[in-house]
């Protein structure tokens, strides 16, 4: 069983890479904060319908409601937003780099606040996809004639909302582990995750606030992006992600779901036409073999 809810980590990491490129035009053009509140208010209602018909909010209970508002006010509301304003500045592939660092804090909160034990085979492997993480994505890209999506705008901000897009996203991911544990419905989990983030979104957006605003008016083409993206990255990928933490650790879930940087690479690749350099491979080879490790525990 451990095999699944290994599988569904990195499938989740398969679909935020796969978000992080469909997601990185309309981000820019809608601005992080109305890009994430229109995305969400789709999410809600496609997911919560899915899961009011197959019976899924049953599964709910008075104790589940705290820690899955925690998880979508710091994992969805701050780091999903977090990390598009990140994007806005460093493009996918720096942002990816830093948002790997919530596999850090991802286990060092399973460990020292759940008392999470790591085999010597899960830490050699939690060590190489960090490791390769790091290779991959630092190594990644060549500067000559760099897509536009590379070029940076705002280099210190965008690396502190890089990491505390991190930050973030292991919180979200550790105050859900409880209320999945207690065998809540991983589609409702995520049904219920987006509904808070897209309540304060509105509520955000209500108050006045300037960030909140479309930042450009809006366009079938760019509204037909947001939707994929957010089917893919927030509708699959975070519905994976509760469905790992049924049964598997938050450290590991954290370590597997960090891949996501370096599957990112092929994807640029195909967007963009510009190959990544050979180091760029190795880094990814890397992370491959520690999460096989990881799941060979």
């Amino acid at each position: 069983m451990m095999l699944i809810y290994d599988l569904a980590a990195v499938g989740a990491a398969t679909c935020w890479a796969l978000g992080g490129i469909l997601g990185a035009t309309p981000a820019r053009h809608f601005g992080s904060f109305a890009f994430t509140r229109l995305r969400l208010s789709l999410l809600t209602v496609l997911l919560g319908s899915a899961s009011h018909a197959l019976g899924g909010w049953d599964t709910l209970s008075t104790a589940s409601l705290t820690p899955i508002a925690l998880s979508a006010l710091t994992g969805i509301f701050l780091g999903d937003t977090v990390m598009f304003a990140a994007m806005n500045r460093l493009g996918p592939r720096r942002t990816g780099l830093l948002f790997a660092l919530h596999s850090v804090f991802s286990v060092a909160l399973g460990v020292l606040l759940l008392g999470e034990a790591l085999s010597i085979k899960a830490m050699l492997g939690s060590v190489l996809v960090f490791g390769g993480v790091l290779t991959a994505v630092a190594f990644g890209r060549r500067d000559a004639g760099a897509h536009h999506w590379e070029q940076s705008h705002g280099l210190k901000i965008g690396v502190l909302l890089g990491i505390s897009a991190a930050l973030c996203q292991a919180l979200g991911t550790f105050f859900a582990k409880p209320a999945m544990a207690s065998g809540l419905d991983p589609l409702t989990a995520s049904a219920l995750r987006m509904g808070i983030a897209c309540a304060a979104h509105w509520l955000l957006w209500a108050c006045g606030s300037p960030h909140a605003r479309l930042q450009n008016p809006a366009t079938p083409r760019l509204l037909a992006q947001t939707a994929l993206n957010g089917i893919v990255a927030l509708g699959l990928g975070m519905t994976l992600i509760m469905v790992a933490l049924q049964g598997g650790n938050v450290a590991t879930v954290g370590m597997l779901s960090a891949l996501s940087p370096v599957l990112i690479l092929p994807m640029l690749w195909l967007a963009t036409r510009q190959l990544p350099p050979p180091i760029g491979w190795l880094g990814a080879a890397i992370s491959v073999a520690g999460a096989m490790l990881i799941v060979a525990r």
